[in-house]
Parts: structure tokens; C-alpha cells; sequence
């Protein structure tokens, strides 16, 4: 069983698997980043007030982070097959992924920005800083070690949605685990499966909890 055609296959799993966590996670945050800003400035509290854009965004975002991966995955198909012109492989499930992890990094960046003092900005309001100038020199500078570790947080749960997808022949580890360790009952390569799906999580959940650490001047 453990051949060469294997360990290829199994490397290639690994290189799917990150290919499709990180574009998704990129293509999540673009969505999800300005989200998350706009929840936390256009809030009751925020620097600029807009209770019906904040009811907006709050029911969509409330709403699509109920949608269960595997239910989004096969109810978009024909939005997937639009995007990408196919429904399986490692490109087509980095849509649904992308749909189903904007939410929550928009929940995630809004929870980091609210942890900013709010006597930071009120200084800032103060010297006559626009709203953009707080957005970009003061909320976001202020909240990095809380934004990398949503992050660290966020890949490790796009990661398991990806595993998820190998039900549907998304590709990566998952299909691999699905195909060979599930059908084939080959317990062995299942368990390599996991082992590098854990220590891929590790690498990432090690390196957001070490820059976040460098980054929080309040420990220095």
C-alpha cells in the first residue's frame, strides 16, 4: 500500500488542501475584512452610526453562518459551475468555502476591532482624525495580534470545512481519506490523513499565536 504512487498522492492531498485554505481565507477576509469594519463603525457605538446598515449586515451574517457547510456546498452548485465551470475538484470548492467562511472572519475581525480601547479613539477623534484615518491608523494597528490570531483561527476552520468537501470530491486530504480510508476501508492511509491534517493545523495555529505575540506591544 505504501508505494510511491502513495506518498505521491498523499503530497499532492497536502498541496490541494493548502491550495484551497489559503485562497479561500484570502478571498474570505477580502469579503469578510471590510464587513467586519463596516459592523463595528456602523454600530450604535460606533464612529459613525447607521443602524440600518448594521441591521443588514448583522441578519446576513447571522443568517449565512447557519447555513451548514455541506448544505451551502451542494445548494450553490450551479453558482460554483458559473464561477469556476466545474463542481468538483480543489478550484471549485474554494467558492463555497469562501461563501461559508466570510461570515464568521467577519465576526471574528468585528470581535477583534470592539477589544480596541475606546479611549484610543475617542483621542484620535479628538486631533481631528476622519473616520477612515481611525479605521486604518488606529482600529486596525491597535487590534493586529487579535486580527492574527481570527486568522490563525479562521484557516484551521476552512481547513476542516475542506476535509468536509471530500464527500463531494473537492479534493485534498478529505476526498483522499474519503476514497481510500473510508470506501477502501485502507485504516492506514485514513490515519496518515488525519495525522497531516493535525499537524498542518498546528503550523498554522503556532505561527498566528507567534506573531500575534510579537505584535502585542501591551506585553513588551
Amino acid at each position: 500500500m505504501w508505494d510511491e504512487s502513495t506518498v505521491l498522492m498523499l503530497l499532492q492531498g497536502v498541496g490541494e488542501s493548502l491550495y484551497m485554505t489559503l485562497m479561500s481565507t484570502l478571498f474570505a477576509y477580502i469579503i469578510g475584512l471590510p464587513a467586519g469594519i463596516f459592523l463595528v463603525t456602523s454600530s450604535k457605538d460606533g464612529i459613525r452610526p447607521q443602524p440600518w446598515l448594521f441591521k443588514t449586515l448583522d441578519v446576513i451574517v447571522n443568517l449565512t453562518r447557519s447555513i451548514p457547510f455541506l448544505i451551502l456546498l451542494v445548494a450553490i452548485i450551479p453558482f460554483t459551475r458559473l464561477i469556476t465551470g466545474t463542481t468538483i475538484g480543489s478550484t471549485a470548492t474554494v467558492v463555497p468555502l469562501t461563501l461559508s467562511a466570510a461570515p464568521f472572519v467577519a465576526r471574528l475581525v468585528e470581535s477583534s476591532l470592539k477589544e480596541v480601547d475606546a479611549g484610543v479613539v475617542e483621542a484620535a477623534q479628538s486631533m481631528g482624525a476622519s473616520n477612515s484615518q481611525i479605521v486604518w491608523k488606529v482600529l486596525l494597528p491597535e487590534s493586529r495580534p487579535s486580527l492574527f490570531i481570527g486568522g490563525a483561527i479562521a484557516i484551521t476552520t476552512i481547513l476542516g470545512y475542506s476535509a468536509m468537501a471530500g464527500f463531494v470530491g473537492g479534493g485534498g486530504l478529505g476526498t483522499i481519506a474519503i476514497n481510500y480510508g473510508y470506501y477502501r476501508y485502507q485504516n492506514g492511509i485514513m490515519f496518515v490523513t488525519v495525522v497531516l491534517l493535525v499537524l498542518i493545523v498546528q503550523v498554522f495555529q503556532g505561527a498566528g499565536m507567534k506573531i500575534a505575540k510579537v505584535l502585542d506591544r501591551r506585553k513588551q
